[in-house]
């Protein structure tokens, strides 16, 4: 039986990569680059099994096309469809020899404004290319100090190895425990640990994590666990300013990332919100990245 002719290729979609990035072939060819002349050049005209895509390139010109094969299962086998995701004038060629082209959200740093598609020679030579670039933006909603905060660190590096997620945008809202103190004057200030390095001026500083004497005028910026150590060392819970990233109010809707101390382990998610540990391994602050954008 003669297998049915394949329909039209659908049009891409915003971050259209060759994924893996050997699933893009780079050719230089003789023909001019218009629609008419790359249908004919291509069409019949065998390729490589694993090749998707190819950047078509005559000069310092580029187009890029997507193709489908009549059958993937021989080393090479015939064009039988394609479509042109952009033409020589809509596409860039950049060489970045920094760029992990693996990577989406370095494609898409490296993508040149106004470009329909940008097509990257990268690190080890490597070739891969980024269709409609639309990072996709996540809050990391995080305590600071200390700064950088170390949950969008651990983002940040998380995103730069991941060659599964798109380009994702990191969007840092702070917690600063200086804002808190500032709208909560105290004469004396409890916070949970050393650590936090906050400059709370001339206001006096006690830490939870060193256990100090009791005082009955300190406020206690600190979260739901905070507390309850307060409890169990002092057995009351003191007047309290609410540092919980995982209670901050969201300034506008988006995929946020944050954490919670009272979660000791693993990975809680709702639609928009991953919430990870204090203390989370990157394997969670990844898994809650995954569980966000894909």
């Amino acid at each position: 039986m003669t297998p049915d002719p394949p329909g039209p290729i659908p049009a891409a979609r915003p971050n259209t990569r060759s994924h893996p990035y050997r699933g893009l072939s780079v050719q230089e060819v003789d023909i001019p680059l218009t629609p008419a002349a790359v249908e004919e050049h291509l069409l019949g005209r065998e390729v490589y099994r694993r090749t998707d895509y190819l950047a078509l390139r005559r000069g310092g010109a580029t187009c890029v096309v997507e193709v489908r094969k009549a059958d993937t299962t021989p080393l090479f086998s015939p064009v039988v469809a394609l479509r042109i995701l952009s033409g020589a004038d809509e596409t860039a060629w950049v060489h970045a020899p920094d760029v992990d082209v693996g990577n989406a959200t370095a494609l898409a740093g490296a993508a040149v404004p106004g470009a329909l598609t940008t097509v990257v020679l990268g690190r080890f030579e490597h070739v891969n290319f980024i269709h409609r670039p639309a990072p996709v933006r996540v809050r990391v909603t995080e305590v600071v100090p200390p700064s950088p905060p170390k949950l969008h660190a651990q983002a940040v590096q998380c995103v730069a190895f991941d060659e599964d997620l798109p380009p994702v945008d990191l969007v840092l809202d702070a917690v600063r425990v200086e804002d808190v103190a500032a709208a909560h004057p105290a004469s004396r200030y409890l916070l949970p640990c050393r650590g936090s390095g906050a400059d709370l001026g001339d206001a006096p500083v006690a830490y939870l994590d060193t256990r100090p004497a009791a005082r009955d005028d300190w406020l206690l910026i600190g979260c739901e666990r905070s507390a309850q150590f307060h409890e169990h060392f002092y057995g009351d819970t003191p007047p309290r300013a609410d540092l919980c990233p995982r209670r901050r109010a969201a300034p506008e809707r988006m995929p946020t990332l944050t954490k919670c101390c009272l979660l000791e382990r693993g990975l809680e998610t709702t639609d928009d919100t991953a919430v990870v540990p204090w203390g989370a391994s990157l394997d969670e602050v990844r898994e809650g990245l995954r569980k966000l954008v894909l």
